[in-house]
């Protein structure tokens, strides 16, 4: 994603325009060379919990790896019975995540290099699939795992907040709503994306600056 020509783009736009002009830079960096399996895994780890539980829980598990940085999927589903449980999963988690193993040891979930060959509705569609993983969960990992550069993803809170306080709302749009008006943000949406969390952000932070037309 050219971060130059998503910027121009968006500025021209009358609700994100003021947004990326307050907020400046882009500053979305997917992750370099992390797997998809990784990514899921990561994700399953911190579902519905404090982000410092999830990385002590993770980091339980790469000590059963201690000679590659992630623990592979054989790796994972090698692991003596209760061993998912000891790192402080819960048993959905567990589940979840020998299912994300299972499926990538058998290719379902592809590789960093075979995902690039899939589109993003073809991503989607073949993940949604797995236990634990829906479609919030997949679009974060095209956004920073894969850096596809047109993601909007309608059913997130903070993106649907900072349209309502860009848009000057009295309440969020629903995500039907949002995916109509974000269509004149392609094939940036991705950036427009990370520029409403922002918004969102500045906003509860109580620094958002409303333009003064609205």
């Amino acid at each position: 994603m050219s971060a130059r020509a998503a910027r121009q783009h968006l500025l021209a736009d009358p609700v994100l325009g003021p947004v990326v002009a307050q907020v400046g830079a882009m500053a979305l960096k997917p992750v370099k060379g992390r797997e998809p399996y990784e990514a899921l895994v990561r994700a399953i780890a911190h579902q519905q919990v404090h982000g410092k539980a999830a990385e002590a829980m993770l980091n339980r598990l790469i000590a059963h790896a201690p000679n590659a940085p992630f623990p592979t999927p054989e790796q994972v589903l090698a692991l003596p019975d209760g061993a998912l449980r000891a790192c402080g999963f819960s048993g959905a988690k567990q589940a979840a995540i020998l299912d994300i193993a299972h499926k990538s040891a058998a290719g379902w979930v592809p590789t960093r290099r075979a995902a690039a060959r899939l589109s993003d509705e073809a991503l989607i569609e073949r993940l949604v699939a797995l236990r634990g993983v829906g479609r919030w969960t997949v679009e974060m990992l095209l956004i920073f795992t894969l850096g596809r550069p047109d993601i909007l993803p309608v059913d997130d809170f903070g993106v649907r907040e900072g349209y309502r306080v860009a848009a000057g709302l009295e309440a969020q749009p629903r995500p039907k709503e949002l995916a109509a008006i974000g269509q004149r943000w392609a094939p940036f949406r991705s950036a427009a994306a990370w520029y409403l969390w922002r918004a969102a952000d500045l906003n509860k932070a109580g620094r958002f600056r409303v333009p003064a037309a609205m």
